[in-house]
């Protein structure tokens, strides 16, 4: 384990999962704290075999994986000090609860750090905890257009498009578990604690990229162009994803001695398949200029390049570009993924037991390698208060007081 011999107790929503899992799959104690009943995150599908149940959602499967669970209801009076208690025995809370809910309850930052000096709170919000939207709510659609990604996303003739997979919460999650690991750096040094605030419509625009320095440096708005690129020079637009034979393919051209290289081995690699042309064998690559082509030029290398693609498997391709050093590489899809050969030699894959299922599912092992032990996907995601007598026995609870606990719906 990279991390080993810290709990952290988890009682975000979607919003806040994959930030739980990266510190688990660190080798932290995770503990996915959730109401009585069931979080409601549960409800999300798809399901296994298309099944709905809170206990077969496949979106939970994958966020909470390597976690263990319990049900609490920290709105209770009992609720709230256990939680406290556990607080004790932990070096990190992760939460995703409206700006001052928690402060509401009695357990804001400073109740917390009281309770467990040096604990560091991650709050995970739609926008902060400060600021003009701090009390505003927001799905992952409103977030991805109020952080601008959906104004680049989609076909320039329809209006923006949304990514199917939350990408937003995927995005502040990942950005909660590195601030998290910050502030654990930090408390390494120092001893002290913190309280991380994440925005999610901030972690979305901190990953909008070239969108940004364009409008700075040019004044460019870059623009939805579906499967092609954009902001080359202010007229053209060019392919990115090319359809072939048996799915599509990412390339664009590029000029200079870069592009040269590229543009002549595609020319050779067409004529040694009998598929000459004129137009593109007259090239003076060295001398192609993508800033100053048109867009007569760039329709006219990208047609002949398109019908030969669409004669060529992505493997085809894959193979002939790395012989030729071309840059052009296949877009895999999941089936293409768990058949890859270089995942596979890297042991990418790992099949987990879920008893309750009668079988087993493929995950992802490891996000990183390490020449230590490596952070791995060891079991799969808790059922519903899977863990209750397990984590209480550890604070001193008896079963009896676990059975007027679960009486009083507090767990």
């Amino acid at each position: 384990m990279l991390i080993s011999g810290c709990r952290a107790l988890d009682l975000t929503d979607e919003k806040g999962f994959l930030c739980g899992k990266i510190l688990a799959d660190l080798g932290v104690d995770v503990i996915k704290v959730e109401r009585p009943g069931g979080d409601t995150s549960r409800r999300i599908g798809p399901f296994w075999h298309d099944i709905p149940s809170p206990e077969k959602s496949l979106n939970w499967f994958a966020y909470n994986s390597n976690k263990r669970g319990i049900t609490l209801n920290i709105e209770t009076a009992d609720g709230r000090e256990i939680l406290k208690e556990l607080v004790k025995t932990s070096g990190f809370v992760i939460e995703s609860f409206p700006p001052g809910y928690m402060e509401n309850l009695g357990l804001g930052y400073s109740v917390l750090d009281n309770t467990k000096n040096g604990i560091i709170l991650t709050s995970i919000t739609p926008f902060g905890q400060s600021g003009p939207y701090r009390d505003y709510q927001a799905t992952d659609i409103v977030a991805m257009g109020m952080a601008g990604m959906l104004y680049l996303t989609g076909d320039s003739d329809r209006p923006p498009l949304n990514m199917s997979i939350p990408q937003s919460y995927v995005l502040a999650g990942a950005d909660a578990a590195v601030g998290t690991m910050i502030a654990y750096y930090h408390r390494t040094m120092t001893g002290e604690g913190q309280h991380v605030d994440i925005s999610v419509q901030q972690s979305v625009a901190w990953f909008l990229g070239a969108a940004i320095p364009y409008w700075e440096v040019n004044r460019i708005l870059l623009e939805r162009v579906g499967t092609f690129r954009s902001g080359i020079s202010r007229e053209i637009i060019q392919r990115q994803v090319w359809p072939c034979k048996d799915g599509y393919v990412f390339f664009h051209w590029v000029g200079g001695l870069t592009g040269a290289k590229t543009g002549r081995q595609i020319v050779k690699w067409m004529d040694e398949e009998g598929m000459r042309d004129e137009c593109l064998r007259a090239m003076e690559w060295e001398s192609f200029d993508m800033d100053t082509a048109t867009q007569e030029v760039i329709n006219q290398i990208s047609k002949p390049l398109q019908e030969f693609l669409l004669l060529h498997t992505k493997k085809e391709i894959l193979d002939e570009s790395v012989k030729r050093n071309i840059s052009i590489c296949p877009l895999s899809n999941m089936e293409d993924l768990l058949n890859d050969a270089n995942l596979k030699a890297r042991e990418f894959w790992v099949d987990i037991e879920h008893p309750e299922l009668g079988t087993n599912i493929t995950y992802p092992r490891q996000f990183v390698r390490s020449s230590e032990e490596a952070p791995v996907t060891r079991f799969r995601a808790p059922l519903i208060g899977e863990h209750n007598k397990e984590v209480y026995t550890e604070l001193g609870l008896s079963r009896q007081d676990l059975v007027i606990l679960k009486g009083a719906s507090v767990i």
